[in-house]
């Protein structure tokens, strides 16, 4: 067993580390400012500009197969990146990637939806929520019914992340009740994919933070019988595959920014003089870091052991629960503290630490909230599915 990233991982790590320092970290006051004067945090010509350097720099479809011209670099070091892009507020994904359910397209598919959308001349999103479906997804009650060639779908789905960007989106909906309601909602229900062109309409949530999810409207939509993504009524697994996957990714963002934030403290407190000495001279002060310093690393170490067990072929859904729910609790109490260490200035619009503040707090709720990744773990547990110490 080795508990060190390969000379290779290294490599990259530190190449994207410096990505993010030269090209990302610098337009953070730009960003801030936009912001502030109620205008997108960056111009899509400019957020184009950041993926096209990357890609001159050679950081393209990180996790994309090599067959459509990805890198393919594995789990563990999507996670590296992850956690890297994360020390930024500055919007910015690499290119070249695309929904990991999309793989699953039949090549007519893949040539209509999957390489456009690796290419970027395609944008999608996934769409389960709805208003009275969030974490109990198979609450679902939108619906598509069968008319000849064609699905006609009905229903509203809510919270969707780039639903308001989206040209198409993959969307879950019932298509045979008796079999939903006998199976628990986990058959009887497909995912199509549906363009925005054939007819849903999106609508912008706004929230506390600078994430704008929407709403997507369904309304006599008529979806052609080959827009089936995967099997007919075999849509809830695409599912849990997706989220599954969105999990312990969200734990990944946590870590990279407490790491961010985290080092603020240390050079604000090194700074700070109070009654003629620095704070970092304060018990208070030194005990919130090692506090946060040690809860880090257990989190960072939650999520590569969730993407190792993935590049081993290995079901992580139960290890990607506890690396969401550890990684963005302990996420939040960073934040908390390091806007406590300075005081003030923390809570100011003059510092990114409140903006990571509101947009921290969404971590614990979406792709499943804190409650429901404790009632899967312990369920696990209680069920004999996952036994103490299996993986390590």
């Amino acid at each position: 067993m080795y508990l060190r990233l390969t000379d290779e991982q290294k490599m990259v790590q530190e190449t994207i580390r410096k990505f993010v320092e030269k090209e990302l970290m610098p337009l953070e006051n730009e960003v801030l400012r936009n912001e502030r004067e109620g205008r997108p945090s960056l111009s899509p010509e400019k957020q184009e500009e950041l993926v096209l350097k990357a890609k001159e720099a050679g950081f393209w479809g990180i996790n994309t197969p090599e067959e459509y011209g990805g890198a393919d670099l594995g789990q563990v070091m999507q996670a590296i990146v992850t956690i890297e892009v994360a020390k930024t507020f500055v919007p910015f994904k690499f290119g070249g990637s695309a929904d990991n359910i999309l793989y699953y397209a039949n090549d007519e598919q893949k040539e209509k939806y999957l390489i456009p959308t690796i290419n970027g001349d395609k944008k999608s999103c996934f769409a389960i929520t709805e208003p009275d479906a969030g974490s109990d997804t198979r609450n679902i009650k939108m619906t598509a019914v069968r008319d000849g060639s064609e699905w006609i779908l009905n229903g509203e789905k809510t919270f969707i992340t780039g639903g308001n960007e989206a040209d198409f989106t993959m969307a879950i909906a019932i298509t045979d009740k008796d079999l939903h309601q006998q199976s628990k909602g986990r058959e009887g229900v497909t995912c199509f994919i549906v363009d925005r062109d054939m007819g849903w309409k999106s609508e912008y949530i706004h929230t506390m933070g600078e994430w704008g999810p929407a709403s997507l409207i369904f309304e006599n939509v008529r979806v052609p019988e080959e827009n089936i993504l995967g099997e007919l009524h075999k849509g809830y697994n695409l599912g849990l595959e997706w989220i599954g996957y969105a999990r312990w990714i969200i734990g990944a963002r946590a870590v990279g920014s407490a790491e961010r934030l985290l080092q603020m403290a240390i050079d604000y407190a090194n700074e700070r003089k109070t009654f003629g000495k620095p704070i970092a001279e304060r018990q208070a002060i030194q005990w919130q870091i090692a506090d946060s310093a040690v809860e880090i690393e257990a989190a960072k170490f939650l999520v590569l052991n969730a993407a190792f067990t993935l590049d081993q072929g290995e079901d992580n859904r139960h290890l990607a629960s506890v690396a969401k729910l550890y990684g963005s609790n302990i996420g939040n109490k960073v934040i908390d503290r390091v806007l406590q260490i300075h005081g003030g200035m923390g809570y100011t619009r003059e510092l990114p630490i409140e903006r990571w503040y509101r947009e921290a707090r969404l971590w614990r709720i979406f792709d499943g909230t804190d409650e429901i990744q404790r009632l899967i773990i312990s369920r696990n547990l209680l069920k004999g599915h996952v036994r103490i110490g299996q993986y390590i």
